[in-house]
């Protein structure tokens, strides 16, 4: 067992995608791992249509752990996964799966949905290269920073928009121009808790003790546990 206590609870490590630039096969097991070292009860799934047909395995978990690099998610499915989350589940969805399309209200297949359930969607890179090592601060005390101090990655850079301001950032990076970008954050959503880290993109990030405590303690405090 781990800094993170979960002995009773269910997780379910959802990947689903059609981006090439994203390891959807190696994400499942990777982010599996880290549940099962936070004491969860831990399967394997993928795509999006479980939340409208849900079986009793998905309907069983007690959070998702979304890695989701493009593909489809229509609104019906959004829908099911928002009203789980607002009855008290958790969701961690970790870098690409902020990657969305049209969040107009009236757009066909429009993410608005999942837009305002996360609380962001991806924009760009930003500026100059989209990857390189950087700085990540931690600059809040909750428990899914408890025991993190700052540190240096190698990830790919994500810039988005902010559905609204009901957020709590707990960890920053700087670009190179000054300009403080979130990396972590959390919100939550009826009775249930969602957190958005954008850091991620592969085996470079995932390495890094740092980045595997903030997965394992945000597992945690999504499913309501110390």
């Amino acid at each position: 067992m781990t800094e993170a206590q979960s002995t009773s609870k269910r997780a379910m490590i959802i990947v689903a995608g059609d981006d090439v630039d994203h390891d959807l096969l190696s994400a499942a097991p990777y982010f599996t791992k880290l549940a099962g070292e936070a004491g969860f009860v831990t399967r394997q799934a993928a795509g999006m249509q479980r939340f409208v047909e849900p079986f009793k395995t998905t309907s069983s978990q007690d959070i998702f752990v979304l890695y989701k690099a493009g593909g489809e998610f229509s609104p019906a499915q959004q829908l099911e996964l928002g009203k789980w989350v607002h009855e008290g589940r958790g969701l961690l969805a970790i870098h690409c799966s902020n990657v969305m399309g049209d969040v107009g209200p009236d757009a066909p297949g429009s993410f608005r949905t999942f837009f305002e359930l996360l609380g962001n969607r991806y924009l760009s890179h930003g500026p100059g290269h989209h990857q390189g090592r950087h700085t990540i601060e931690i600059v809040a005390e909750h428990p899914i920073t408890a025991g993190v101090t700052d540190f240096e990655l190698f990830d790919e850079y994500y810039e988005f928009e902010l559905a609204d301001d009901d957020i709590q950032v707990l960890a920053q990076r700087h670009r190179a121009d000054g300009e403080i970008i979130p990396v972590l954050y959390t919100r939550e959503v009826g009775e249930g808790r969602v957190v958005y880290l954008a850091l991620g993109h592969d085996f470079r990030s995932w390495g890094e003790p740092s980045f595997q405590r903030l997965v394992r303690q945000a597992m945690a405090w999504i499913a309501h546990e110390s």
